[in-house]
């Protein structure tokens, strides 16, 4: 099972479940633990070969897709006894969410969706690309480096890029070239999210200097009823570390609308 961590509140409070993205852990989440276990009980958790969810069952696991990884989420819930939940995901971790959405409606309360992926750009397309061509030939930290400094080349994103690299630093060659079959998957997958409303209140809160994936999220919105936007100022991709109180506070703000 994978690695998680909890902060209850009480039994009757609703459950916040958060998902990190690529080569992140449960640990992005430091700046968010504070504001929502107040109100809520919070589960953080770290998906395969992140974190501490590496342990050895995971050189076995042949299966990169996301309905696998998303099962090995499911599979957290379930042990912790949680019907349904709030989710909270960045970047990557909005696909995952996303898709779990889709396949189990009924676990899911609503989605806050930060940095949020539903499509690649032209430049995102020949990063991934790039990606598969050289995920075998160079060493996976000079690649990921060159992606966060990509989607993240600001000097005022620095704080959250810095992160991720040494976030990404714990992973191992292996594990980040399984990470990217998923790429496969991923435009087809973004197709359908983009065609399909979830019918679940969704808010996206995206940073404005976020180019590669703020305009197709604007264009989402206007879509899917079940969904609105809030654009932080000045901000980039990972916008909880970034804009930390923006959006705790937005979030917070979403789920007392939804009960």
């Amino acid at each position: 099972m994978l690695h998680y961590t909890t902060y209850l509140k009480d039994k009757s409070a609703p459950w916040v479940t958060f998902i990190h993205g690529a080569g992140g852990s449960s640990s992005i989440w430091y700046k968010q633990i504070r504001d929502f276990k107040s109100d809520y009980n919070v589960l953080l958790i770290d998906l395969r070969g992140h974190g501490k969810s590496k342990k050895p069952i995971y050189e076995k696991i042949k299966s990169y897709t996301f309905t696998a990884i998303g099962d090995e989420v499911i599979e957290v819930l379930d042990h912790l006894k949680i019907k349904a939940t709030h989710w909270v995901g960045i970047s990557l971790g909005t696909i995952i969410i996303r898709e779990l959405s889709e396949r189990f409606p009924e676990r899911s309360n609503s989605m806050i969706l930060g940095g949020a992926i539903m499509k690649l750009n032209l430049r995102g397309q020949i990063l991934m690309r790039l990606g598969v061509l050289l995920k075998s030939a160079i060493p996976y930290l000079v690649l990921y480096r060159f992606f966060a400094h990509v989607i993240m080349p600001r000097k005022s994103h620095k704080e959250s890029r810095n992160l991720f690299i040494n976030e990404a630093k714990k992973l191992y060659q292996k594990e980040f070239q399984r990470w990217f079959t998923l790429v496969a998957e991923i435009n087809p997958l973004l197709k359908i999210f983009r065609i399909k409303d979830a019918l679940i209140p969704t808010l996206y809160i995206m940073g404005s200097e976020d180019y590669m994936f703020l305009p197709s999220i604007k264009k989402l919105v206007q879509d899917h009823p079940f969904s609105q936007l809030h654009v932080i100022p000045s901000c980039g991709h990972v916008v909880n570390v970034e804009s930390p109180h923006v959006f705790n506070q937005t979030s917070i703000q979403f789920l007392k609308t939804i009960g």
